[in-house]
């Protein structure tokens, strides 16, 4: 029995015992200072977090089992948490904290991978989810709107298969989503069903139609390199981060580049750097300017950083089970691991590449590693 035929007396009880923390409106809507959103495991509950980039938090809101990402909707004051692939459960609430959280239940037959949109009016909340009896991903189409009580009202073809993050683009009326390529069931959990045929690509669809404006494949000898995760740079090219499905001791690129119209780009970096990340990228952020990418790996313990225009790979910083990372409000990127730590990472002026490893920024303690609180993989900025 999955997690989309939860008990929802059990889960607002669950709720209730959790409490929810208290957040003035007025500081999210007059943005007087950073604010983020994360998923963590403190002590046996799972929780999403508003928090500051102090570390401190805002509003607490309980989930029933471990989460992963969100879709933000900062004009209006809301999110929805979706729970971790195979997820069967969201969880909308306002960042105040007025009015109870909203638990949605996944379709019947399909699941959620963690990560969906707000369309800019907010009117519509897109998922990604997978239709595991077909064997094809789809992208769940919810009604936002005032009174829409997060009804799903549709779908939309991914493009491929096993989509995991999406983005809208800034022109707000075109989403990219990663399609990694990997079929999965929930019956196997994670468990890649066509490990020798993957065909993982970003595709690029209207978000008012569905239409499928423009897919990118990777080369063939790519083909196990399965696309997670994107952020989008101040120039509108969308950056992915990947992880390699085939054997450990290949070592492909796992970043790259998209600009409409064009190849993808793949970076490497420099040998060691990747053969650090250990084939696995585990979140992609941009900073406040929009002109450097960090990408976590947790499985090698570092978050490499890389020059937005050039690609070239700027530098790298050790921290132990990082993945979450977000910009920071003044410059570089707020980090979380799964030791409950969260670090500040501040850009040297003038930085230049990896080879001069004394410019290589150096995380600054926030909140050291805490017994019994486990951050998930992806923090966002939502002001």
């Amino acid at each position: 029995m999955y997690m989309r035929e939860m008990d929802r007396r059990r889960f607002l009880a669950a709720m209730g015992a959790c409490g929810l923390g208290a957040l003035a409106p007025a500081a999210v809507l007059a943005g007087q200072e950073a604010l983020y959103l994360a998923a963590r495991k403190r002590g046996q509950q799972y929780q999403a977090v508003v928090l500051d980039a102090h570390g401190r938090d805002h509003l607490v809101v309980p989930m029933p089992d471990r989460g992963h990402s969100f879709a933000i909707d900062a004009a209006r004051g809301r999110a929805v948490a979706f729970g971790r692939q195979p997820g069967f459960f969201a969880v909308a609430f306002a960042f105040d904290g007025k009015g109870p959280p909203k638990a949605m239940a996944a379709e019947s037959g399909r699941h959620f991978f963690g990560h969906g949109v707000f369309s800019p009016d907010g009117k519509l909340m897109i998922a990604t989810e997978n239709d595991y009896e077909a064997g094809k991903g789809v992208l769940g189409l919810y009604d936002a709107s005032e009174g829409g009580g997060y009804r799903r009202i549709g779908e939309f073809d991914s493009g491929g298969v096993g989509p995991h993050e999406v983005v809208l683009l800034p022109d707000g009326q075109t989403l990219c989503v990663a399609n990694g390529g990997i079929l999965t069931h929930p019956d196997y959990g994670k468990l890649a069903l066509n490990a020798h045929d993957m065909h993982p690509s970003l595709a690029y669809i209207d978000l008012h139609t569905g239409d499928l404006l423009e897919q990118v494949a990777l080369a063939p000898q790519f083909n196990r390199l399965s696309i997670r995760h994107m952020t989008v740079d101040a120039a509108g090219a969308v950056w992915f981060g990947c992880q390699h499905t085939g054997p450990a001791a290949e070592r492909p690129p796992l970043v790259g580049r998209h600009r409409r119209g064009a190849n993808p780009d793949l970076f490497a970096g420099p040998p060691d750097v990747l053969r650090g990340m250990d084939n696995y990228v585990g979140s992609v952020a941009c900073d406040a300017s929009g002109t450097r990418i960090a990408t976590s790996s947790p499985v090698g313990n570092c978050i490499v950083f890389w020059d937005a225009s050039s690609g070239a790979c700027l530098g790298r910083t050790s921290f132990h089970d990082g993945c979450g990372v977000a910009p920071r409000k003044d410059g570089g990127f707020l980090a979380s691991n799964g030791g409950g730590a969260l670090v500040a990472i501040a850009w040297p002026s003038g930085a230049v590449p990896l080879e001069h490893r004394d410019r290589v920024p150096v995380p600054v303690t926030i909140k050291p590693r805490q017994t019994g609180l486990s951050w998930d993989n992806h923090m966002r900025r939502i002001i």
